[in-house]
This record gives C-alpha cells, sequence and structure tokens, in this order.
C-alpha cells in the first residue's frame, strides 16, 4: 500500500509485505469467496480500510474446481450478494461456473482490495495486534475476519489407503465427471447432496452403490412449482427462523452435524428410478475392498469419497475453539479475542450463513462491529461509499 492515515494504518494501493517489513492494516480478510467479499463490500461502505488475501489464483476458483455438472440449489434470486442482485432470470439455477464468474465480476464491480494467490498459514498475536503471515509475507492487523468458509481439508477415511491399488480413488474435491473412472462398478461414499449427485451422474455408465445413512429430502424438487410457491416462506424460515437464537433452530443446527443436510435435487425416488443400489455405511477394507458395515464386501473399480470436509483452523494459534475444533464465537464475534471474527460457517447465525445469498447479513452484521470497535461508523458519508454504491471497472 502507498499510503497511511493519521493512525499508521494503510489505506491506499496495495504493496507486497514482505518479513522483516510488515504491512498494517485495519482489518484483514482471510479468504476472497462469498463471505469474504461480503465482508468487503461493507467495510468499504462503511468507508473502513481493509485487504482480502485469497489462496486461489483467480477469484472463484473455488467453485471452478468442483464437477462439471453442479448447479446451486437455491434460485438466482436468493443467490446474490450485498449490492449485487445475482445477473441471471431470477427462477433459474446458477452453475458453477456462473457462481464463480458472479464473484469474480462482484470484486471488480467494488473494487474490492483482493490479493489473490496469497495462502495464509499462520495468525497469531503479538501484544494488542494480530500477526497474519504467508509463507515469507507478514501483515498486521487490529481486526482479522477469518472468512475461510466450510470447504477446507477433504475428509476421508484412513482405512482409504489400504484400498488396492488398482481401484480408482477420488474425494469429491477431485471428481470432475465419470470420464475419470475406470470400467466397472463405482462406490459412493456419502448419501447427502453431493453423493447423491455424483452417484445419479455415474450410474448412467456403470453399476453404482450409494453407502450412508439417508439425510432426508427437502419436500419439493428445485425449479417445480410446489418450489416456487415455496421457496419464499422456505427462504424466510432457513434465515429468520432457523437460528441460534431460537430452540428449533438450535435443534435443527444439532440435527444437521448429526446427520448432514437433507438432499435437494437426488430424490430418493431418482436414485431408485437409476438403479442405484443404497448400502450402509462403508467400515473398512478386505483384501483390498471396501467392506459395508453389515460386512458386505463390494467388488468395484471406483471409489468416491463424498464424505464432507474437515473444519481445518490449525493455522490460527490462539485458544478460541472448543474441544471439536470449532470456534466459539456469537454471531461470528470472538469474544475472548477482541478483533477476531469468522464468517461463512454453516449456522454462524442461521441455517442460510453458509450459503451465497446468507453471506450479507452475516457481514453486515460484523463489519458494524468492526466499526464501533474502531470507533469509525460512517455509512452515510463514508469515504469509500461512491464506488461501492455504484462504481464498476
Amino acid at each position: 500500500m502507498d499510503s497511511e492515515d493519521g493512525a499508521g494504518v494503510q489505506t491506499g494501493k496495495w504493496t507486497d509485505n514482505r518479513v522483516g517489513a510488515p504491512g498494517r492494516f485495519q482489518t484483514v480478510v482471510v479468504g476472497g469467496g462469498q463471505a469474504g467479499l461480503a465482508i468487503g463490500y461493507h467495510l468499504a461502505r462503511l468507508g473502513l480500510p481493509f485487504a482480502i488475501l485469497d489462496a486461489n489464483q483467480r477469484i472463484g476458483d473455488s467453485w471452478r474446481r468442483r464437477w462439471d455438472s453442479l448447479r446451486v440449489f437455491t434460485p438466482a434470486r436468493y443467490d446474490g450478494l450485498p449490492g449485487w442482485p445475482f445477473p441471471a432470470p431470477p427462477r433459474s439455477f446458477p452453475t458453477k461456473e456462473e457462481v464463480a464468474d458472479y464473484l469474480e465480476a462482484y470484486a471488480g464491480r467494488f473494487d474490492l482490495p483482493v490479493r489473490t494467490g496469497v495462502r495464509v498459514d499462520r495468525l497469531t498475536k503479538e501484544g494488542n495486534r494480530y500477526v497474519v503471515t504467508a509463507g515469507d509475507r507478514r501483515f498486521e492487523a487490529d481486526n482479522v475476519v477469518v472468512a475461510s468458509g466450510v470447504y477446507q481439508t477433504p475428509r476421508v477415511p484412513a482405512f482409504a489407503s489400504e484400498l488396492d491399488p488398482s481401484i480408482v480413488q477420488m474425494h469429491s474435491t477431485e471428481y470432475r465427471n465419470p470420464s475419470q473412472l475406470r470400467k466397472g462398478g463405482v462406490l459412493v461414499v456419502g448419501a447427502g447432496n453431493s453423493g447423491a449427485e455424483i452417484a445419479l451422474e455415474a450410474s448412467r455408465g456403470h453399476r453404482t452403490w450409494l453407502s450412508g445413512r439417508d439425510t432426508g429430502q427437502e419436500p419439493t424438487r428445485p425449479g417445480s412449482v410446489p418450489d416456487r410457491l415455496l421457496m419464499p416462506a422456505l427462504w424466510f424460515i432457513v434465515t429468520h427462523v432457523l437460528t441460534v437464537r431460537t430452540p428449533i433452530g438450535r435443534k435443527v443446527e444439532r440435527k444437521f452435524r448429526d446427520r448432514g443436510i437433507p438432499l435437494a435435487g437426488g430424490k430418493r425416488k431418482d436414485i431408485a428410478a437409476a438403479e442405484i443400489e443404497r448400502v450402509p455405511r462403508t467400515a473398512g477394507v478386505r483384501e483390498g475392498l471396501p467392506v459395508l458395515d453389515d460386512g458386505r464386501v463390494l467388488d468395484v473399480s471406483n471409489v468416491i469419497w463424498c464424505t464432507g470436509y474437515m473444519l481445518d483452523f490449525r493455522w490460527i494459534d490462539l485458544p478460541v475453539f472448543d474441544e471439536d475444533g470449532r470456534p466459539v464465537h456469537d454471531r461470528g464475534v470472538v469474544g475472548s479475542e477482541p478483533g477476531l471474527y469468522f464468517m461463512g460457517l454453516v449456522f454462524l447465525y442461521s441455517l442460510s450463513s453458509a450459503l451465497i445469498g446468507g453471506a450479507g447479513r452475516d457481514a453486515e452484521y460484523i463489519a458494524k462491529h468492526i466499526a464501533k470497535r474502531e470507533g469509525d461508523g460512517r455509512p452515510a458519508n463514508a469515504a469509500g461509499r461512491s464506488s461501492i454504491m455504484g462504481g464498476t471497472r
């Protein structure tokens, strides 16, 4: 950055900061996905200086790397970030590429200071300032917003390494399309939305088994007439009723932790019609082949692990986590470490918190908290307001 305000906090253009010559920022946002961009929008609208660090080489790459046929399960009407509705027909279901391009265009539209190719590997504290380290780069900040989201470290069981080397195996993060599969049977492990969608795709050319417990399913099919009629009410429920502040919201949160999110796209009858065999949990390996909970051994040529992700905050060297490794916070605000915030987590506040359309409300709440902490809430005459409200590049 090329200039500093009266408090010594940098506010101008970016420069590359190496260890020994730290960059000083009022706020550093770790992660340039939907959550990071949303908080960036609101920080800029309040005239607060900040920088966004993203590990990807291009904004939206975390979406581009997912399987080719992926579409979001919420209509475009509910997929916009603050300040700019998703640029697609309101009832359409955007592809992963459309989402990625929207995020990239969003950062450009509002001139958000995103630095790509910066993988943060440590967050600690020195005195009353946070220190963010990314390789040989070092950044000091009064506030840090961790917006790295829920898709962090792929979860694969330890016994996966015992499978016969001839079996093609991959996590859903590596799966793109059926051309990656060998001839022969496919075992999809994990019966949530990703597992159901990938199993349906694989079943068109392979005998397919879907392993794992039934997570339930949403009452309507995306895009159907009943879905269109019910969606406004459902969106209200997931954003305003199913929150950590309501008894039913806390109950649903516990249920989702235990069972996963109900199926939206791949319904039970679709799975049955595709002749996909539902089987119990995959429990281990016997003679190089996967073994189910009921003792059955499956002779397959492919295994796709749709087993989700682990929250991996080992890079944060601060005592802010519970025994399960989850950050302890209130609506993203970490009370034990003033100036530290989290965004993009499932049930950060509501069921919609991890969705694109739910990021804006959480971002606004946290941005206002930062403004109050800095004693600088200037929504009406903010320094960055003109570019945020209408500028493009």
